[in-house]
Parts: structure tokens; C-alpha cells; sequence
């Protein structure tokens, strides 16, 4: 425990950054010291890059030459149900000691952080109490592994608490109240080094879930008709090369439309705006064509210079109208937006994207392997060197720019997924992949169930329409859905956290895909 006048150690600007934390500093690194929990408190959107929601966090401290150093930050979101919060303890503990070792060195200490703001009808005391327990769980974990936690902090309500001060009644019941945001020494050294905080993780995910507005019915009509005359020529070999060429030509004018738009202020203002520039039959084409492999890793070389831009507005755009039941289609369009976001430096964005991208299916191959490797820290750039290869081989563009994942991993040290042997053949989503895969142009289509209740299911809720064969709707009661995704009705919801409170390195340490805030 440490009480609340003594240094819990410095924290540098590059730290902050999400760089390595255990690179050497320059004659220009500014160097701030951090003695209280209000300083610790205020600390925790920098460490992160964003405010955090219903979180439990673990930052680690390093011992360097006497003083402590920032290391690796591990989020999870605090489970709904109170007998999963030891195992989450665990598993937030173990993940970020074993992925320090992994990268670097054992962490010397830890500080907790438990957030949470107050369910209607409590306080942000009554928080505090409630997650007294998670904290002594986390305190607990650490302290298996060796690894104390020095401070343990609850933030809710605009207000802190400490579970460590060593002084009885030290602390004021109802907490002390955070500063206001941007005041602090360490938001100025931040705000120096370039350093933005991005408001919260249900924020950043509001600008990839699909559309609930009354625009929903025309969006759906319009990816309704396009099933049924692109599915089956995505399908049929003889034409999926000219679809994909129709596809790519599409979006290329779609990108330099949003790149000739003027500038607006805002995310939501921004994508707004990038919406009235997409038409419903545009969006439809986009969406269908991007099931088929070959067209989405030909879209995935759009990932730097001045083309990174626009496509990740438009992927954007096109994953926000994979609405109702073709909320499994966004995969492909999320997998593009984490892609792109990581490869351009977004390692927020991209972590968020791409586990939206398997909420929306989670065997989809190019997301995992791409959400593993970002989370495992791994350079981007053997990627980028594979689809640069394929965008200048014409030949290629006919079978595949999507690098063999067996190989690009074997080069990455990133594990290769599921035993999935890609092939030269297109297929008309990941879903198909899977031993065996390459043998022939294995195809998923939904077809129609016979009994009355599937086919209700199916009606359309104004005029009783069927939905064409080849748009695979997917009844909302029955496929699985994900923390980030939508619930009934163009939502898709998830009692499960697993993929979204697993913790995985980046490039400060452990940080994982972080749950429903």
C-alpha cells in the first residue's frame, strides 16, 4: 500500500503515446511525476486514450533505477454477474504479468482501477462499496503472481475513492471529486505530446453500428433487390471477376466523392455527412460485393497515403448500413475499417473494429487473424508488403491479394488460425474457409426452412415479403451477437463478453478489445 503523499513513480510522454514503454528517452521526453490518487485518477484516460466505462483496469509499474515507470494497461469489462469477477480478476492479471514477460520484463507493481457510474437510484458511493469487493479480487490476483498493487482506485460519478489508504478516515465516504478534464500537469504534457483523449469506447462504436433511423426499411429493400441479382452472379465463376471489377470501380468513385467533400466539425457531423454521399443501391452493391474474398482484399489495399482516408470513411459509412438481418455482412466492411485503422497508427479503432467485426461473425479468418495480431503489438508492415505485391500484379487480381495466413503469420510470429488453407479460389465469405477449403469453391447460401415459423420469421413486417434467396437474412432470436453489435430488431444482442474482456498485447503491453464500455 502507499499512502497518499509518496511517488508511485514517473510517467513519460512516450509511455503515454502507446509506444514501447521500455525504449530509451530523448533529450526532449518531458518527464511527470505522479504522488496522489487524484493524480492516478486523472491519469487513467491517458494511459488508455479514451475514458473508460464499466471498467476494471490494471496498469503496470516497472522499477527503473530506483523509480517507477509506466508499462502495459489491461482492460476488461466488469462482468454483469458478481460470481464471474473472480475469474475476470484472474484473467486480467495473468494476462498483462505474462504479456510483460513476453515482451520485455516482469512489472514490479500495479495500480487498479475500478469504473463504473451509478445504476438509476445509487450513488457513487453505493459504487464503491458494490466493487469493494472486484478491487480486493484484483489486489488479491496480482499478489498471487508476486506483482503488488499499490494503489487500488474506484472512479464513479466524477468522483474517486481509494481502497488503500492506510489512515482511517483519510478519505472523505463520499469521495474526493476528479479535476476537471484538461487541468492537469499531465493533460498538458499529453496535449503537448500530440496525445488526444477520445471520449469513450460507446462513442467510438456509435460510429460503426448500423443505422436506426427510418431510412433502416429503404437500406434493407435495397440490399433485398441486390441479393437477388448479385448473389448468384458472385456465385456463378463465369461472372464473379466482372462483379468484383464492378465492385472496386464503385467504391473508387465513392471514395473520391467523400474525399472532394467539404470538411465538417464532429465525428457525427462528419458521418452524417459521408452518409448522404452514399446511396442505398451504392451501399447495397458494396456490401454484397465485399462477402466475396478476392473483391475485400482488393479493397484492403486502400490502407495508406492519401487513399487511407477516404476508405475508412467509406468502410465506415458501408458497415453502419449493414442493417436488420444483413447485420452479419458487416464483418467484411468492420474487417476493412480495423484494417485500415491499424495500418494508419489507430490501434483503438482497430482493436474496436475488428472485435465488432467478429461479433457480427466470429469465424470470419481475416479479422481474427488481423484482431490477434494487432493485439499482439505485431508490425502491420508484412501486410501492407503483401497487398502492395497483389495491387501490382494484375494477374493476381483474379484470384487473391489476401496474404496466405499460414505464411504471413509463420514471418510475424503470429500463430495461423483454425488450420485454414487458403486457396486461389474466391469464396463468397470467411465462413467458407476451413480445412479443405482450397479443394474447391466451397459456397455458404442460405437456403429456406420449410416450417411455418422460419418462414414468419421471414416476412417482412410491412407487405409479408420472402427475402430472395442469397441475401441471407438471419433471424435476430436465433444467431449469436456480440458486446458493440445491435439487438432486436437491427440490434444483435450479446450475453456473452468472451472475445471482448480477453486481454492481448499492443505496443505498451496488454490491451485488449474492450467489452460494452
Amino acid at each position: 500500500m502507499t499512502n497518499h503523499g509518496e511517488t508511485t513513480g514517473p510517467i513519460e510522454n512516450g509511455d503515454i503515446s502507446g509506444q514501447d514503454p521500455f525504449t530509451g528517452q530523448s533529450a526532449h521526453d518531458t518527464q511527470v511525476t505522479l504522488r496522489t490518487p487524484a493524480e492516478l485518477a486523472d491519469a487513467l484516460p491517458y494511459l488508455l486514450g479514451y475514458r473508460p466505462e464499466d471498467s476494471m483496469v490494471l496498469v503496470a509499474l516497472h522499477d527503473r533505477e530506483g523509480g517507477g515507470r509506466f508499462g502495459g494497461r489491461a482492460r476488461l469489462g466488469i462482468p454483469a454477474h458478481e460470481e464471474d469477477w473472480a475469474a475476470a480478476a484472474r484473467q486480467l492479471a495473468q494476462g498483462l504479468v505474462r504479456g510483460s514477460e513476453r515482451r520485455s520484463s516482469r512489472p514490479e507493481q500495479m495500480v487498479a482501477y475500478v469504473c463504473q457510474d451509478p445504476a438509476p437510484g445509487e450513488s457513487g458511493r453505493d459504487v464503491k462499496r458494490r466493487l469493494e469487493r472486484l478491487a480486493q479480487l484484483l489486489r488479491t490476483e496480482c499478489g498471487d503472481l508476486d506483482v503488488p498493487v499499490i494503489e487500488a482506485l474506484c472512479i464513479s460519478d466524477g468522483r474517486y475513492w481509494s481502497y488503500c489508504c492506510p489512515i482511517e478516515g483519510c478519505c472523505p465516504e463520499d469521495g474526493s471529486p476528479m479535476g476537471l478534464p484538461g487541468t492537469s500537469v499531465l493533460a498538458a504534457a499529453a496535449t503537448y505530446a500530440g496525445i488526444q483523449v477520445r471520449g469513450t469506447l460507446r462513442e467510438l462504436r456509435a460510429r460503426l453500428q448500423p443505422w436506426e433511423t427510418t431510412a433502416v426499411l429503404e437500406q434493407e429493400a435495397a440490399l433485398d433487390a441486390a441479393g437477388m441479382t448479385q448473389v448468384p452472379r458472385i456465385l456463378d465463376e463465369t461472372s464473379r471477376a466482372e462483379v468484383a471489377e464492378e465492385t472496386i470501380a464503385l467504391a473508387e468513385r465513392v471514395m473520391r466523392r467523400l474525399a472532394a467533400a467539404a470538411p465538417v466539425s464532429g465525428a457525427h457531423p462528419a458521418d452524417l455527412r459521408d452518409d448522404d454521399l452514399l446511396a442505398h443501391d451504392e451501399a447495397a452493391t458494396l456490401i454484397l460485393g465485399l462477402q466475396d474474398r478476392t473483391t475485400r482484399d482488393r479493397a484492403a489495399a486502400w490502407m495508406e497515403g492519401e487513399e487511407a482516408g477516404p476508405a475508412l470513411r467509406l468502410w465506415r459509412a458501408v458497415a453502419r448500413r449493414c442493417v436488420r438481418p444483413y447485420g452479419e455482412h458487416a464483418a467484411a466492411p468492420l474487417t476493412l475499417v480495423g484494417w485500415v485503422a491499424w495500418s494508419t497508427g489507430d490501434e483503438l479503432e482497430a482493436r474496436e473494429a475488428l472485435a465488432m467485426a467478429l461479433g457480427a461473425d466470429p469465424d470470419y479468418l481475416f479479422a481474427r487473424l488481423l484482431h490477434q495480431a494487432c493485439n499482439e503489438g505485431l508490425d502491420p508492415e508484412a501486410i501492407r508488403r503483401c497487398l502492395r505485391a497483389g495491387r501490382t500484379d494484375p494477374a493476381s487480381a483474379q484470384t487473391t491479394q489476401q496474404p496466405d495466413p499460414a505464411k504471413e503469420s509463420a514471418r510475424s510470429g503470429l500463430p495461423a488460425t483454425d488450420g485454414a488453407t487458403p486457396g486461389a479460389t474466391a469464396e463468397l465469405d470467411d465462413r467458407a474457409a476451413g480445412p479443405g477449403s482450397a479443394t474447391g469453391a466451397r459456397r455458404r447460401r442460405r437456403m429456406r426452412p420449410t416450417d411455418g415459423n422460419e418462414g414468419r420469421r421471414e416476412a417482412r413486417s410491412g407487405g409479408g415479403r420472402r427475402r430472395p434467396t442469397g441475401s441471407r437474412p438471419r433471424s435476430s432470436a436465433a444467431e449469436p451477437s456480440r458486446p458493440g453489435m445491435r439487438g432486436p430488431g437491427g440490434t444483435r444482442p450479446r450475453a456473452s463478453d468472451r472475445d471482448t474482456t480477453s486481454t492481448a498485447q499492443s505496443a505498451n503491453g496488454l490491451r485488449e478489445s474492450e467489452g460494452d464500455g
